[in-house]
């Protein structure tokens, strides 16, 4: 993730709230269908438990074969899928984005047929990365996005300044840049991934044993997915309808958005997942122990990050993407989307950690449920906000895209809510503790006042300096206000 901050910030250079920033936001969205319905979290989910499971008996030669099963049907299924995506490209865009021109979307089309073989290989990198969790090894998968982004900057960068590239040929490049990336994080990953080859045979076989009870699972989670990326799909083709602009602008709002999440939400259900399959059998009240402490882990990184992002959001947007062609205007658009997506996120991430615990208990359909409630809520709420928001009557900051973050944030509560009700029936009470909530929040508060008082002291400077300034010092006043107020600074951070 923060080597897709650099990515993003390079991106914002060259490209700011263009119409060549509004293709390439919506061409990476489309083909992310395969990575989302196949992907990391799917796998995670009806993969992980069976797998770890058989790994916690010693049977290694299952596991092996389940192993093989799953990437023999990942392969074929992905891949299909990347190469029906190329053939109905031109379809898709026009139906999506029929009020763009027709330049934009041609180039669009481009775009979206360069990535859909990319999301392709990504599928089978995720299934790299869920072998390599299940046998603890968090930091090769985690690491090997890494190599995607660099490329991506290569790319640019090297168009740029070498081969004097305009826009258009630029954000071609770029295309080709994430494509070769992709190849290049499926690669890092293979040799680790062999060092656990016991059992590993490709195939599709139907008479792996685990494989019935991994697909039974795996259908409620890639039809909740399925939604997702229809509600997915929904926003972009609603923030299409708004000024140019609008849809790079939700894009790097969500970029802001989704870095908590990945490095406290989904790094902490990753690494508990795994855990939490093995104690499966054990009693409930261990389960809701280590529920509890997740939640709590994720509580006392995400709070702080809500509070920032939505008081002080402007100076994080200006210190990371104000350069080039991303001016102030597309600075405070973006802060008050990135706001409105604030109100959700400690809901957001603690729902990753509540559905691995689903997942660790069999239970895929009831998070698919609740995931299907949330969309709905969020589509509604979001579209009854968003032309009301972008009528405000300011000329040039129009904010019909925090319209469709205000409604992710409210289907993002409502999730979290159904989930810890749910979740008490199986396993018994659990959360985060009030008292723990109340400490991280009063942290966090003082910290973001501290925050604002030197923004309006310290002199006009460039934004990153100012970001420097302003960041660092909320940063530290919260870990230590969190550990006067009894934190233990050392556990939260800890895995």
């Amino acid at each position: 993730r923060l080597a897709g901050f650099i990515r993003d910030r390079v991106f914002a250079h060259y490209f700011g709230s263009s119409d060549f920033a509004d293709a390439w936001r919506a061409a990476l969205r489309l083909p992310n269908v395969i990575q989302n319905l196949l992907g990391e979290g799917t796998l995670s989910a009806s993969l992980i438990p069976i797998y770890a499971e058989y790994l916690e008996k010693g049977e290694e030669e299952k596991a092996g074969h389940l192993a093989g099963a799953a990437l023999g049907i990942l392969t074929v299924v992905g891949g299909g899928l990347a190469l029906l995506g190329i053939l109905v490209a031109p379809l898709l865009v026009e139906v999506l984005f029929f009020r763009w021109s027709p330049d934009k979307q041609a180039i669009t089309i481009t775009l979206v047929r360069i990535l859909f073989p990319m999301t392709g290989m990504l599928v089978i990198s995720a299934w790299a990365l869920t072998i390599l969790n299940s046998h603890r090894r968090f930091f090769i998968s985690y690491v090997a996005p890494v190599l995607w982004n660099v490329s991506m900057i290569a790319a640019m960068v090297g168009g740029f300044v070498y081969l004097d590239l305009g826009e258009r040929d630029l954000v071609v490049a770029l295309g080709w840049g994430a494509l070769v990336g992709g190849a290049l994080q499926l690669m890092f990953q293979v040799p680790f991934v062999l060092k656990y080859r016991t059992g590993l045979r490709i195939s599709v076989g139907r008479h792996v044993e685990g494989l019935k009870e991994a697909i039974q699972n795996f259908i409620p989670v890639v039809t909740a997915r399925g939604v997702i990326n229809l509600s997915g799909w929904l926003d972009l083709f609603l923030a299409a309808l708004l000024v140019d602009g609008a849809v790079a602008v939700l894009g790097y709002a969500q970029t802001f958005y989704m870095l908590p999440i990945s490095l406290f939400g989904i790094s902490v259900a990753a690494s508990e997942l795994p855990e939490l399959s093995r104690m499966r059998v054990e009693a409930e009240q261990v389960l809701a122990s280590r529920v509890s402490t997740a939640l709590r882990r994720v509580s006392f990184f995400v709070i702080p990050s809500a509070a920032v992002y939505l008081v002080l959001g402007d100076v994080v947007v200006a210190a990371v993407f104000q350069t080039g062609a991303f001016g102030s205007v597309e600075t405070l658009v973006t802060w008050g989307v990135l706001g409105a997506y604030a109100i959700g996120l400690p809901a957001s991430a603690s729902s990753r950690v509540l559905s691995s615990a689903f997942y660790a208990l069999r239970d895929t359909k009831t998070p698919a449920k609740i995931a299907y409630i949330r969309i709905v809520v969020s589509i509604v709420i979001g579209l009854s906000l968003m032309i009301p928001l972008d009528d405000l009557g300011f000329e040039q900051l129009r904010l019909g895209a925090a319209g469709l973050a205000l409604g992710a944030s409210a289907g993002a509560w409502l999730e979290y809510v159904l989930l810890r009700r749910s979740l008490r029936v199986m396993i018994g009470a659990h959360g985060p503790g009030s008292s723990a909530v109340l400490r991280v929040m009063l942290a966090a508060t003082l910290a973001v006042g501290s925050g604002v008082l030197l923004q309006l002291t310290l002199p006009a400077a460039h934004p990153i300096v100012l970001g420097v300034a302003t960041l660092i010092p909320t940063g530290l006043v919260y870990v230590a206000t969190a550990a006067f107020l009894g934190e233990k600074i050392s556990d939260r951070v800890r895995r």
